[in-house]
């Protein structure tokens, strides 16, 4: 996430927060797509964590890059944590153990996405190159304990740092350690909203499956394929999951309201000040009963924050957040936007979509999330493993891809940017997989060969 927004109109009434979420609609022919990923730096000459400060830290690498393309830093309590892109709206900013990550821009086609990422990627590399620093294409930091990874100065991760082993296992491996790439994507009304909602919810593990890339943990393997998405649940049942009530008759706008609003908050932030409210209830700040604020009411920024803090499978914002993937190189990161776009911005693979997991039961739906994490494309639903679900989803995306009908200046389609997910299915072998056979035969039983192999 860029950064935090600061807005303090007052909220006055629950229509305004459903309101809020109602003016992401935008018309068919005005929907784009945003592209985000991240990534683990490290120091090439010893494969070791990248600290915040120092020569050659985070910060001496967001200052490089703010030289060199233009963007206007991100400040935080004097510390640089991010940078914006005023002008074409994109953005970099930092994750809690300094996982650098590129918001992309809301583009029209997969194409501008993938040269988006090129061109993210030749900056980051000017800079971290003279820095003798490199970035893993890896879902998960595979060397490093949590101990060894650094801390970035943020406000809202120190509270989130503190408040997360209350609630879960896992979640300080989440922040610290992992790295994700997802694509955000428009709705043109609520009822186009709860469609791909459901769509995308139910196909979230497909896309687990495909693109597993962590199978590595303390320097071994962790016994899972994506221990990402394993980690995400054993983080915080509070503001996580497949969302079973988004397929409830009559769920909308409303109903998504109500689930965030009792969804514990993490903070509220006042001018600069971020304060640690964490495990209270949003409903009481909205009605000003705020235990630690007495008489202090919600505002339009609060609401935007609090959501932004909410982490199910698909994120409803103003836009649909596919939140399932871990993140691997340009090619996986092409392939996983060409996947949701084809499949969610055609109204004929969206309907077939829409046959295709109808009769999931909930039951079914959280089967498959429990086991994708170890079994990927080996998992099952409905009968079915999960590889031919994959194969079918395939199919649908690459034919709406193809009626979208967008051409590069190679007058090609946005179609083969699914190339790289199409031969993971069709040969049955994961990235994670790949990545563990080389680790019991030409890595000789060492994760160090993935800081010469799975960089950018």
């Amino acid at each position: 996430m860029a950064r935090d927004v600061s807005d303090a109109t007052p909220i006055g009434a629950r229509s305004e927060l459903v309101d809020w979420v109602a003016s992401g609609e935008k018309p068919r022919d005005t929907w784009r797509l945003g592209t985000e990923h991240e990534k683990v730096p490290f120091y090439t000459a010893d494969a070791s964590p990248v600290p915040y400060d120092g020569e050659s830290g985070i910060r001496a690498l967001l200052e490089g890059l703010q030289a060199r393309t233009g963007w206007e830093p991100i400040v935080e309590d004097g510390h640089p944590i991010g940078l914006l892109d005023e002008v074409g709206g994109g953005a970099i900013s930092l994750e809690p153990g300094g996982q650098f990550e590129l918001s992309g821009a809301p583009l029209k086609t997969v194409h501008e996405t993938v040269r988006e990422t090129a061109q993210h990627l030749v900056d980051a590399k000017a800079v971290a190159e003279k820095l003798g620093v490199g970035f893993l294409t890896l879902g998960m930091s595979p060397l490093w304990t949590r101990a060894e990874t650094p801390v970035m100065p943020k406000a809202r991760y120190r509270i989130m740092t503190n408040y997360m082993p209350k609630v879960g296992k896992l979640g300080l491996d989440m922040m610290y350690r992992t790295s994700t790439v997802q694509v955000n994507m428009d709705y043109e009304s609520e009822a186009d909203m709860v469609k791909k909602l459901r769509v995308s919810l139910a196909l979230q593990p497909v896309a687990t499956a495909i693109f597993a890339n962590s199978p590595f943990t303390d320097g071994k393997p962790n016994g899972f394929l994506s221990m990402r998405s394993e980690i995400w649940r054993d983080t915080d049942r509070d503001r996580t999951g497949m969302m079973d009530f988004a397929f409830d008759d009559g769920f909308g706008y409303e109903a998504y309201v109500d689930w965030a609003l009792d969804v514990p908050m993490y903070f509220i932030k006042r001018g600069a000040v971020y304060h640690d409210v964490a495990g209270a209830s949003f409903r009481d700040l909205f009605a000003g009963k705020l235990a630690q604020f007495p008489g202090e009411r919600a505002t339009q920024s609060d609401w935007a924050n609090h959501v932004s803090t909410i982490f199910p499978e698909v994120r409803l914002k103003r836009y649909l957040e596919m939140r399932g993937a871990d993140v691997g190189g340009p090619d996986h990161i092409a392939a996983l936007a060409a996947f949701w776009t084809g499949i969610l911005y055609d109204q004929g693979a969206l309907d077939a979509a829409w046959n295709l997991i109808k009769n999931w039961s909930a039951a079914n739906r959280n089967g498959v999330r429990a086991e994708v994490p170890r079994l990927a494309l080996q998992a099952s639903i409905g009968g079915r493993s999960l590889r031919e679900v994959a194969r079918d989803a395939l199919e649908l995306s690459r034919a709406g891809l193809r009626r979208r009908a967008f051409l590069d200046e190679t007058g090609r389609d946005e179609t083969h940017h699914l190339d790289y997910a199409q031969h993971i299915v069709e040969s049955g072998r994961t990235p994670a997989e790949l990545l563990l056979e080389k680790y019991h035969s030409a890595w000789s039983g060492s994760v160090l060969p993935a800081f010469r192999e799975c960089v950018f």
